[in-house]
């Protein structure tokens, strides 16, 4: 039994709005993600006062409904953002 091929973006002429907006909304992700990593380890330093952890918290909330609205928009799932980079393995 062969393992189902790796995703890999492939663009189409029918699907290149959807194909680039994957591209752009995986590049996105990536940048959320290592934003949102280095605020937790700024409040795990105690490097922020109370009201900015809020502040930080609500943006990043914010941030991520609004990827999930675009996701939806062009009928993307989470997943489909982890795009496979080969012999260096997924994206996120």
């Amino acid at each position: 039994m062969t393992s189902p091929r790796p995703r890999r973006v492939e663009l189409d002429p029918d699907t290149v709005e959807r194909d680039l907006a994957r591209l752009v909304l995986t590049v996105i992700e990536l940048l959320r993600e290592l934003m949102e990593r280095q605020a937790l380890r700024r409040v795990e330093v105690g490097d922020l006062t109370e009201e900015q952890e809020e502040r930080l918290g609500l943006t990043l909330m914010l941030l991520e409904d609004r990827m999930g609205v675009l996701r939806n928009r062009f009928g993307l799932k989470p997943e489909d953002l982890n795009i496979d980079l080969g012999p260096l393995g997924k994206l996120l």
